[in-house]
């Protein structure tokens, strides 16, 4: 056990703490952050980087009076630790455990839940000015990495708070990185500032010259302080933040206790906006991830001797299969690119940014951007493919409506994560996107029910001529073999993968091979059930489905998404337009966020499971005769089309 850690129970206990004693807690955070994540997965790099920062921060701030927001918050684990939460750590990201980001309702000193980026300094400035119209005194500090600077919204809050000018302290944890290497103008920016050590000395040295020169000295410099700092214009280019209106510090050495302690409680003391530039080192104190932070950002269990991830044998990813399929397309087709908002590992497109470097696209955090650029460049005759998460893509709705389906653009939405993402929790799953794309007109939304389909609906998806998106999950497919050939599906059919006469079963994407098991139950119990595969939230298979509504009469609908507005209920939308009477169960989660846990546990909760599914069948058919007694049958619905 640490012995120093374990005696740490809130923020105020780390100034008992000598400095050799700050040292050895530095010590004991890394490893216990370090065997946590090899057994339970999660945020490393990130973590292990902020070690003295974060002690550094709850040294010189007094939370929750004063209020720390961690952006994007896969970088909160030491707060955790240094915030009472050090003897339930072992439950990080486990179902009912401590949450892998902030969150309210887990600690008084998580004033802020987080897990998308760039969010950081728009909340603080919240808290600031509400802080200020109750005439408060305290301190509200915005943590933010280089990589979550270039979203947009972050560069918003920025130019505002720097107008506003009331008193809020941004720090810049500058390492280079935010999942991949940075791209962009501002980490441009940021390394020349990083790797110009000369500034300080040569401003300094200069004013000393300058102050010492008889009578003139002195007026020289009130000159150039007049020129908006003018002299500094002459020796870096460190003066973004200061124009922008802040009061700039740094850049300074992220893992320097006593020198971060000192700059802080420095950048306390000043008026109005101030920016803190520290420079840290991702997987900081841990071999593997320092060698390969991008690797060991957000990373399942592992063997912390040798850095080895565990990997089970199995079928491929459908990222997997996604990548391997778009390169093949890319091969025969120079008008294919690919964009990613940040994310070329964790959304396949690696791979074909080292074979087609030309027609890759990294934007760095800017969902937004990347959908209307994206959309200008398929206006002139390229094949965008844009992969980003579900859960991100919501960044970004307005941009899909206006600038990609206003505009029929034949933009390819390769949605990843489509479902639950189990640990990440609340702000990570994937269960929103069928609600909040199926309304716009134009687009077409498809789902496959596995990863062999997966590979014939993005063929379908390059050749189509329109706005067009798939949603497929997390993890390994369900073992289908690969056909060779790639293959046009028909826009708008779904797949009779079974024939039945007592319930239909419609299912979307990963649900399809619950449904078929179900089905298989059934038949056991002289239940005949059929199954399709819908492919398609829109457009739905109306001639299909209204033939099921006839003929059998009851329908189950399961879906790994929302109720609300999801596949179920555009089901029960068409019966409502075409006035059909059909008695239809959705299975599908309900009016609720979804907590972190594992998919298996998650899907048991919310009845996404062969038994649920079966005995939801039963409940439907209770009193009523089966196949097995009587033979084929058919249920006509009252409101059945003539």
């Amino acid at each position: 056990m640490p012995q120093i850690l374990s005696q740490i129970h809130k923020p105020a206990d780390l100034h008992k703490l000598t400095s050799a004693e700050l040292e050895q807690l530095s010590k004991e955070i890394r490893e216990v952050i370090i065997e946590t994540t090899s057994n339970n997965g999660g945020h490393l790099a990130p973590n292990l980087g902020v070690v003295e920062l974060t002690l550094a921060l709850h040294l010189v701030f007094k939370t929750p009076k004063d209020k720390i927001v961690w952006d994007v918050g896969h970088q909160s684990y030491v707060h955790k630790l240094l915030t009472g939460r050090y003897k339930e750590f072992s439950t990080l990201r486990r179902h009912r455990g401590l949450a892998g980001f902030p969150k309210r309702s887990e600690s008084e000193h998580d004033v802020f839940n987080t897990g998308h980026s760039s969010t950081s300094i728009s909340a603080a400035l919240g808290f600031a000015c509400a802080r200020d119209l109750q005439k408060e005194d305290s301190s509200v500090i915005a943590v933010i990495g280089d990589g979550a600077l270039t979203g947009g919204m972050a560069l918003e809050a920025l130019n505002h708070a720097g107008h506003v000018q009331t008193d809020l302290i941004v720090v810049l944890n500058d390492n280079e990185k935010s999942i991949a290497d940075n791209v962009g103008a501002m980490s441009t920016y940021l390394t020349r500032i990083r790797t110009d050590p000369r500034y300080f000395r040569n401003k300094e040295e200069m004013e000393d010259v300058l102050k010492r020169i008889p009578s003139i000295g002195p007026h020289v410099l009130k000159v150039l302080e007049k020129m908006k700092d003018g002299l500094k214009n002459l020796v870096v280019p460190g003066v973004l933040f200061e124009e922008l209106g802040y009061s700039y510090l740094g850049p300074i050495d992220g893992h320097n206790l006593q020198e971060l302690r000192a700059v802080l409680a420095n950048a306390r003391r000043l008026k109005g906006p101030v920016l803190v530039h520290v420079l840290t080192k991702k997987g900081k104190g841990y071999g593997p991830a320092e060698s390969n932070p991008s690797l060991f950002h957000g990373v399942g269990p592992f063997d912390r001797a040798t850095g080895k991830v565990h990997k089970s044998d199995g079928p491929p990813s459908y990222t997997q299969v996604f990548s391997e399929t778009l390169l093949r397309l890319a091969r025969q087709d120079e008008r294919i690119l690919s964009i990613t908002a940040a994310m070329p590992d964790g959304t396949g497109l690696g791979a074909f940014a080292r074979n087609f470097p030309s027609r890759f696209i990294d934007v760095g955090i800017a969902e937004q951007h990347a959908v209307t650029m994206s959309s200008a460049m398929a206006l002139q005759g390229f094949k965008p493919v844009v992969a980003i998460y579900s859960t991100f893509l919501q960044r970004a709705y307005d941009q899909v409506f206006h600038d990609a389906c206003l505009h029929k653009a034949p933009v390819v939405f390769a949605i990843d994560r489509g479902g639950m993402v189990g640990d990440d929790g609340e702000t990570h799953h994937g269960v929103f996107d069928m609600s909040y794309l199926r309304h716009i007109p134009e687009l077409v939304h498809m789902s496959p029910k596995d990863e062999n389909e997966l590979q014939h609906m993005l063929y379908t998806a390059v050749e189509y001529n329109g706005p067009i998106a798939i949603r497929y999950p997390r993890g390994a497919g369900v073992g289908a073999s690969l056909d060779k050939e790639l293959t046009l599906l028909p826009i708008g059919k779904g797949e009779v993968l079974r024939q039945g006469t007592d319930v239909a079963i419609i299912a979307i994407g990963n649900m399809v091979s619950i449904a078929e098991e179900a089905a298989n139950q059934l038949e056991e119990q002289g239940i005949r059930a059929a199954v399709v595969n819908a492919r398609f939230v829109k457009p739905l298979d109306e001639e299909l489905i209204l033939k099921l509504a006839r003929d059998i009469g009851k329908i189950i609908t399961i879906e790994e998404h929302i109720l609300a507005g999801g596949f179920g209920s555009a089901i029960l939308e068409l019966f409502e337009a075409k006035n059909v009477d059909c008695k239809v169960k959705r299975i599908g989660i309900p009016d609720e966020f979804v907590q972190h846990g594992s998919i298996s546990i998650l899907r048991e909760t919310y009845g996404l499971t062969v038994d649920n599914l079966a005995r939801t069948a039963r409940e439907m058919l209770d009193g009523v005769s089966l196949s097995r007694k009587r033979g084929p049958m058919k249920i006509v619905c009252p409101g059945e089309l003539r």
